[in-house]
């Protein structure tokens, strides 16, 4: 596969985001660029303009339908689409569960943005005859973590969409790749409750990304050891496999 010329990102201020960013920055290629926080877009275009990269930047809200149909339909059509934009929530101590509309608003950016990237995104692609879109989803969404519920199920539910739009696109010379990272060092990835074995940082997992994107894998999961854990959990029993989460320190705090 040759370099992509032009790639679309959105959560480029996030640690995954930025890194991709970085990592695909050089001469001849256009970046376009989307975060919410302002001054720290700025700074990641500003590094990818230093390596070469022609840049462009979008605060628009992706959860808004119009504004994001507007915003997609204005594009030069990107060579490869990472929906990356996301959010992590959990319960708070003394709730009994997650609150509804911040889980509402992780559904919306998780979930539903991505789906509707592609509604607008994949139907051009495939008039054209080829593209790539990525999906990031996660190693929770093998078996879903007691203590981010919500998270886990936009996870599940994005790492199920993309697979099956990967069957339906093949034909008409579109790749999907659904990326399902463990813990990746970054502010959300902290906050997280629970422990966080073989994290690894942000421009490592950019790197095994980036070649998975490359090969036009249907999946790009890892570290390995934690991948091969998450996938057991997903074929036991569901029973003994929740018994073994509350084990590892993944369970409800009493």
């Amino acid at each position: 596969m040759t370099a992509p010329r032009s790639l679309l990102i959105t959560g480029a201020t996030g640690a995954i985001g930025s890194a991709l960013a970085r990592h695909y920055a050089a001469p001849d290629t256009h970046l376009i660029l989307h975060g919410r926080d302002l001054e720290r877009l700025d700074a990641v275009a500003d590094a990818c303009r230093q390596a070469g990269a022609d840049v462009e930047t979008s605060r628009v809200d992706l959860t808004d339908d119009a504004a994001l149909t507007e915003w997609l339909e204005h594009l030069t059509l990107p060579d490869i689409v990472i929906a990356n934009a996301g959010q992590n929530l959990h319960a708070e101590p003394g709730c009994e569960m997650e609150d509804w509309e911040a889980t509402s608003r992780l559904l919306a950016i998780n979930l539903r943005t991505p789906m509707a990237m592609a509604e607008r995104l994949a139907p051009r692609m495939a008039e054209r005859g080829h593209g790539q879109i990525v999906f990031l989803s996660s190693l929770a969404a093998w078996h879903g973590l007691p203590v981010t519920p919500s998270y886990s199920a936009s996870k599940a539910g994005i790492k199920a969409y993309g697979e099956a739009l990967r069957g339906w696109l093949a034909p008409r010379g579109v790749g999907v790749t659904v990326v399902m990272p463990g813990y990746v060092s970054s502010p959300m990835c902290e906050a997280m409750p629970g422990p966080k074995p073989w994290e690894i940082d942000a421009p490592r997992a950019a790197r095994r990304i980036a070649r998975g994107i490359e090969r036009n894998r249907a999946r790009v999961s890892f570290p390995f050891p934690l991948n091969l854990g998450c996938w057991s959990l997903a074929v036991l029993p569901a029973g003994l496999s929740q018994r073994l989460l509350g084990v590892m320190g993944y369970g409800r705090p009493s």
